[in-house]
């Protein structure tokens, strides 16, 4: 399905063991496949670790380890004093990859930068519907109706005019839906008639490039030695898909793979306690939650919301699924990130007070389904049996729970559908250290659809975030989003369940792996003893 590779698939998987045993292949034990390897076109941390974090750069970093906002493609930028005007001085003499189909003829310039978001928000744009085109976060983030314009001044300059201030602007240029793709290699294979390409073969600027992947079963990178920056550790990264915690772990203890992460909990002190193990550990800056569709009847009434969190013992949840690694969540963003409002209460656990508020909104005989991912996220290391325990719960007020999957791609794809039957389980990672990428993202009106999972517009709480956004400091923007917290509390488009502790398992002989408080898996910085 996707083109003719530089290394055959076949004598990839063939040579896969000895590779793994090489000490100049790094193998990580990922959790599950991308859903492709164009990340604007996604939100999911799985598709990030696989495509931009190796594959790709963007105008602005964060530093590994920290949401410390660091220079990328960008040497320099310069703000204007209204606000409204964003001025980024690119780097110069940085290498595209190439592949089989397509060798850069130019360095990485203005041109790519225009390309990378006009075809996310200009509808007219020859990419804008390739590959599904839903564009998530751009959408998400009200990037359409902030960006009125980018200017390209010369080769190495490049101007954001936009319609209001934007507090978090720089950092979200570091996200990965900004990763700068080639608009060279796009124009090319749109008039090859293979425009698909950009999302089944990427072609970045980063510190790896890719080679090859099976759907499933691995995926292939090797070294950039053009890279702009600090050169990778290791001459080749391959990850190893591996769904199960518990066979991602037997690889690492045999040598087959040297780092994977999401551990089940209940193994997680075993780890701990082993000689040839090494276990790091992070407090997660995320949050697991139950979207209810908030557009369908009766989870279009509060009341019903909150009546059904009432029933959800979240402390069962924390004790069975998380078993000691995570504590329960009461706001939508974690308490390590400035503007949590610690005064709010959580709903009380009360079957009793949630049957009762049922029968007095007239609810009764409900039939609902809870959608349960299938894959382990830090936010969720086991959401089928969070459903189960939910439904249980359920079944206590009345309620009849049906639990249901699907695989990881179609499960995203289908539960941002606004018609969508049931509640969904899933979660967020902290893209950029800002509450705006919480609140704004996954519970504004312009996430609906996307990656506002409730599809959940309420004016008075989008008053609040957007009011905040455009505020210079923390200190003015602070009181509107402990308010927005309040709001968010009272109308209760979620469940909120969980933050959790953040665990990577590696083999000792790796060197130089940092947990990233964003969630990413980065390993341009890691290396392996003899």
């Amino acid at each position: 399905m996707l083109l003719k590779h530089k290394i055959a698939i076949g004598l990839l998987l063939g040579a896969f063991s000895a590779t793994a045993a090489s000490s100049q292949a790094l193998v990580y034990c990922s959790e599950g496949s991308p859903e492709g390897f164009d990340p604007a076109l996604y939100t999911a941390g799985t598709t990030f670790d696989a495509s931009s974090h190796p594959i790709y750069n963007r105008l602005t970093e964060f530093r590994v380890g920290t949401t410390e906002v660091i220079p990328g493609l960008a040497e320099s930028w310069d703000v204007s004093d209204d606000g409204m005007t964003v001025t980024f001085n690119l780097r110069q003499g940085v290498k595209f990859h190439s592949n089989d189909m397509f060798t850069p003829s130019r360095d990485f310039n203005a041109d790519d930068v225009i390309f990378t978001f006009d075809r996310q928000g200009n509808e007219a744009h020859p990419y804008f519907t390739v590959s599904g085109g839903t564009w998530e976060y751009y959408g998400g983030m009200s990037m359409p109706d902030l960006v009125t314009s980018i200017e390209k001044t010369d080769d190495y300059t490049v101007i954001f005019n936009l319609a209001r201030p934007e507090a978090p602007f720089i950092a979200n240029m570091a996200m990965d839906f900004a990763s700068i793709v080639s608009a060279e290699y796009g124009d090319a294979m749109m008039a090859a008639g293979t425009p698909e390409m950009l999302n089944q073969a990427p072609i970045g600027t980063g510190p790896f490039a890719f080679q090859a992947y099976q759907k499933d079963a691995v995926i292939r990178y090797l070294r950039n030695d053009d890279y702009w920056g600090d050169a990778a550790k290791v001459e080749s990264l391959i990850f190893a898909i591996t769904p199960d915690a518990s066979v991602r772990y037997q690889k690492v203890q045999a040598g087959e793979c040297h780092v994977t992460a999401y551990p089940n909990p209940a193994d997680v002190q075993a780890m701990k306690d082993a000689e040839d193990i090494v276990v790091m550990e992070q407090e997660g800056l995320n949050v697991g939650y139950l979207a209810y569709n908030t557009t369908i009847a009766p989870y279009d009434n509060a009341n019903v919301r909150r009546a059904l969190n009432m029933a959800i013992d979240k402390q069962a949840i924390i004790d069975v699924v998380f078993q000691g690694s995570g504590q329960i969540a009461k706001n939508p963003i974690p308490p390590t990130m400035w503007s949590y409002n610690d005064a709010i209460e959580d709903d009380a656990y009360d079957p009793d007070a949630a049957r009762a508020m049922l029968a007095a909104e007239g609810v009764t005989d409900l039939n609902m389904k809870i959608w349960a991912m299938p894959v382990q996220r830090p936010y969720n290391p086991n959401a089928r049996r969070m459903a189960e325990l939910m439904q249980e719960d359920f079944a206590k007020i009345g309620v009849t729970v049906e639990i249901v999957s699907y695989e990881w791609g179609e499960y995203l794809s289908r539960s941002r559908e606004l018609d969508r039957d049931g509640a969904i389980l899933l979660g967020w990672t902290g893209d950029n250290g800002d509450p705006d990428n919480f609140l704004a993202v996954l519970l504004g009106c312009d996430g609906r659809e996307n990656s506002n999972r409730a599809q959940w517009c309420h004016q008075p709480f989008e008053d609040l975030i957007q009011q905040a956004k455009v505020l210079p400091t923390q200190a003015e923007r602070q009181p509107l989003y402990e308010q927005a917290q309040v709001i968010f509390k009272e109308q209760a488009p979620w469940a909120t369940i969980a933050h959790s502790v953040v665990y990577m398992t590696m083999r000792p002989e790796v060197e130089g792996y940092v947990v990233h408080p964003l969630g990413g898996h980065i390993f341009n910085q890691v290396g392996l003893s003899q």
